[in-house]
């Protein structure tokens, strides 16, 4: 592994909530190198957010150690400062401001001369595409703009490393799409990118290496392939047309037959884990068949991220729910 730009050993944090003390974040070890994209994948609550702000220096660490960009994030959080950008899932951009004033404040609190922020805002004007509408105030912007800007402003001092919390949430597929180029945009050109998401398919794409968090503790870590490698055979999904028997009833009794390793319910379909979904097509429909089930639609895939997850903590990630803490 090249440099290792963050490092983590046993790093935890706990807040108390209603007479109790709740811990967001457990013994976590981490190892990010440097010019690499690397995905925190969870639902909301596992601790994802919280680490990351214990990163950046935004809350304190209650134990364990954490270095960024070569500081100990404890004893010289103001060196780590000077070297991360970070973008949260609110942004943080005056909507009374311009995208051209708020990047020019953003250098100016990093010590930049005027001349220099201005040099450097035009850059990231055109590098993210923010000159349509970079005169405008911020308050008229569509969510894909904000994001855009958003991460702009965090890398107007060129910092050693980026931290972008949740930055595709709530925006459509084009300009995910398009936030995705841009920071894959940025790791080319050397910038260590954390990424923290609970989206499945946005860790799949974007990460070189990823770690799975579950209830404050790393469960998997490893590049996208790596960890989907770890479930050998194929997954086989089948959504049954509507009939008398229901969608467990029918889960149960496939899911009993030797060729099949596990089972789960998922959008309506049932989605089978099996050592060859070519060899497994066969018998599932004779077995659906035997019963007179006909099926709406029926793919075999190679396991995914969720299934990783699902390995992990014996439950899908696209079925946590979405409150705690983060």
């Amino acid at each position: 592994m090249s440099d290792i730009v963050i490092k983590t050993k046993a790093l935890r944090k706990s807040f108390g909530a209603k007479n109790k003390t709740v811990t967001a974040v457990e013994g976590v070890d981490l190892q990010v190198a440097a010019g690499e994209i690397f995905g925190f994948l969870g639902p909301n609550g596992a601790g994802k957010t919280t680490t990351l702000r214990m990163l950046t220096t935004l809350l304190s660490i209650d134990g364990g150690q954490a270095e960024v960009a070569g500081y100990d994030v404890r004893k010289k959080p103001a060196e780590v400062r000077k070297h991360v950008g970070y973008v949260s899932q609110l942004g943080g951009a005056d909507d009374e401001a311009t995208g051209l004033e708020d990047l020019l404040l953003q250098g100016q609190l990093y010590g930049m001369s005027r001349d220099a922020a201005r040099t450097r805002a035009s850059q990231l004007i055109v590098a993210l595409q923010l000159r349509e509408f970079a005169d405008r105030k911020i308050g008229t912007y569509s969510g894909g703009q904000k994001r855009r800007l958003n991460v702009a402003s965090g890398i107007m001092h060129k910092p050693t490393v980026l931290f972008l919390d949740e930055p595709t949430t709530g925006l459509d597929p084009q300009n995910r799409a398009n936030l995705w180029e841009q920071v894959r945009k940025l790791r080319d050109e050397g910038t260590t990118i954390f990424l923290t998401t609970h989206y499945l398919e946005e860790a799949d794409a974007l990460s070189d290496r990823l770690a799975i968090m579950d209830n404050g503790k790393i469960v998997a870590e490893g590049t996208p392939h790596e960890l989907k490698a770890q479930i050998s055979g194929d997954a086989v999904t089948i959504k049954p047309k509507p009939n008398k028997l229901p969608l467990e009833s029918i889960s149960k009794y496939v899911a009993s037959q030797p060729f099949v390793r596990k089972s789960r319910i998922e959008d309506g379909a049932i989605r089978l884990y099996v050592d060859d979904g070519a060899k497994a097509l066969p018998m599932i429909f004779a077995l659906l068949d035997d019963k007179k089930i006909s099926l709406d639609t029926v793919a075999v895939s190679q396991p995914s991220l969720d299934d990783v997850f699902l390995m992990q903590t014996g439950r899908s990630l696209r079925d946590t729910s979405n409150g705690g803490i983060h």
